[in-house]
């Protein structure tokens, strides 16, 4: 900007190296009758010398201002130029940082995009694992419902009327549930000793036996019936009038879960049993449904 400064000063001094007064003319104008007068002329020629003596110091002194003012555009010109290439540079390097910057951004870029697609598979991962636990909790489940399986099909009692001594239960107007309280065998508690009820905890195929003990006499018989869920299944009947007498019987039954299997006595009976357990009640899982 200092450069284009200097043009116009440049240019005034030309134009006024250039722009001399002009000298009087000679032909004046004289009034018409009025003789000339030579010495108020020479005045004048005396004027015009002077100009004329301006005119040619000026003339000298232009090209040294104009020799003067390159010389300080040249200078000017070539501190530009030095400023021009000290910005060029620095401009370079300022191209350079920003091409470190692009590269460190599409370095950040990739980077992110990895990161998406790490989290990505961490979440497809925690989705499969999610899935596998509860693959998993089926699976223990399952297994679980198998052992529990696997423990109920193990049912199987045995039980007695009496414990120990001799005992005689009956005659009695109606049937009576029987009690069997001396448990020989109960696999699985499905049988219970205060009740006498067997209760299926599982459906499947049952098989059940009993055998009745009773000391003959003339009156009273002695029996037993299977009974389930109230219904009457099958009779052990034994009767005679004297010595031991002995009946049994058993049956095989499809039962629900929670189905009730127990003996009654037979109504005006007796039964005997003793340390020996001769009168007893068993029962077992043949297999599930």
């Amino acid at each position: 900007m200092e450069v284009t400064m200097f043009f116009p000063l440049l240019l005034l001094i030309c134009s006024h190296s250039t722009a001399l007064p002009q000298p009087e003319s000679d032909n004046e104008i004289t009034p018409l009758g009025k003789p000339i007068d030579n010495q108020a002329r020479q005045p004048a020629n005396g004027s015009q010398q002077q100009q004329q003596q301006q005119q040619q110091q000026q003339q000298k002194l232009c090209p040294q201002d104009i020799h003067a003012v390159l010389r300080e555009m040249s200078s000017l010109l070539a501190e530009q130029r030095v400023e021009l290439r000290h910005l060029q540079q620095e401009n370079d390097a300022k191209l350079r940082e920003l091409e470190k910057l692009e590269q460190q951004v599409k370095a950040q870029a990739a980077k992110l995009t990895e990161l998406e697609k790490l989290e990505q598979q961490v979440k497809e991962q925690a989705g499969e694992l999610t899935t596998i636990k509860q693959r998993s909790n089926v699976t223990e489940n399952q297994v679980e419902a198998l052992r529990r399986e696997t423990e109920v099909k193990r049912v199987a009692f045995s039980a007695a009327l009496l414990t120990s001594g001799e005992i005689f239960i009956g005659p009695f107007n109606s049937f009576t549930n029987l009690v069997f309280r001396h448990v020989i065998t109960n696999i699985g508690n499905a049988y219970n000793p205060n009740t006498g009820f067997f209760i299926a905890p599982v459906k499947g195929a049952y098989h059940f036996e009993f055998y009745i003990c009773g000391l003959g006499n003339p009156s009273h018989a002695s029996g037993a019936v299977l009974v389930r869920n109230g219904q009457n299944i099958c009779i052990a009947y034994e009767h005679q009038s004297s010595n031991y007498e002995k009946s049994a019987n058993g049956a095989t039954l499809l039962l629900e879960v929670g189905d009730v299997v127990f003996l009654n006595q037979w109504s005006n009976s007796r039964i005997y049993d003793n340390g020996n357990h001769h009168s007893t009640f068993s029962g077992h899982l043949l297999f599930t449904m």
